[in-house]
């Protein structure tokens, strides 16, 4: 990671979980990191926990649903911070209130706007702060899921499946626009099981259901998949980790 230092890292969803969790230790790492969320209170309060670290969060409030947002957020990161050279697409959603054929229109804009329209405009506005600023070691990399790879039998999961197959195409896309761009700036996947986080309870479910199906099931910690982010950010230059998936190891499915 010593060649990280110094250097600036964009992380969305970094106000909980996984985010959060990676925003800190890229910190500890000695990166300058932009944590954007919603709730950036949450992450001043992460920022200033960090100020003897060797790197710095820059907390930046962001609706990524919302176009104008994402642009204007990186209108200031060139303004303020200079260019990206990493960018993790970490914000994610899902809604499970009903399956596939009960939900509605609302809901799926809902999903498909932050997994999958937000982390496009990201990347490609990324990929061109990177251009911009001569950055040609560069690393996008998306926060994907088992779900990206396969279809769970529980049906209200399924349009979160659908939203991070999406992504699983989108990383062979960015990967192969890349190469014939003749750029070695790098696009990984990760494609983690479950994760022992709130992000049940956020989706819909009732906080009792959440912490049941954690306490049943030996699940990874957000520290397991940060330290994952940390080994694909640590290949020498010419490995690019496509995609690594990662499962607890009793995860049935």
């Amino acid at each position: 990671m010593q060649r990280w230092a110094g250097r600036l890292a964009l992380v969305t969803g970094a106000s909980a979980g996984i985010g959060a969790n990676l925003a800190q230790r890229l910190v500890t790492e000695g990166m300058r990191v932009v944590g954007a969320a919603r709730n950036v209170e949450t992450l001043q309060v992460m920022a200033d926990k960090l100020k003897d670290q060797p790197g710095s969060l820059v907390p930046m409030q962001c609706d990524l649903t919302k176009d104008d947002q994402v642009l204007d957020m990186f209108a200031r990161i060139k303004q303020d911070l200079g260019g990206i050279d990493v960018l993790i697409n970490n914000a994610a959603m899902s809604i499970f209130n009903s399956g596939l054929l009960e939900s509605t229109a609302e809901d799926w804009r809902k999903m498909l706007d932050l997994n999958v329209v937000a982390l496009c405009l990201c990347t490609r506005e990324a990929v061109a702060s990177m251009q911009e600023h001569g950055t040609d070691d560069g690393h996008i990399i998306h926060m994907n899921s088992i779900s990206g790879h396969l279809v769970y039998p529980f049906l209200r999961n399924h349009l979160y499946s659908i939203t991070k197959h999406m992504v699983t195409a989108h990383t062979e896309a960015v990967r192969q626009a890349l190469r014939k761009g003749n750029t070695n700036i790098k696009i990984s996947a990760i494609s983690p099981g479950m994760v022992a986080t709130d992000f049940g309870f956020r989706s819909g479910m009732r906080k009792e259901e959440s912490e049941k199906m954690i306490q049943e099931r030996a699940c990874l910690q957000p520290e397991d998949v940060t330290e994952s982010v940390i080994h694909i950010l640590s290949r020498p230059p010419h490995v690019q980790i496509h995609d690594l998936i990662m499962r607890p190891t009793k995860e049935k499915h």
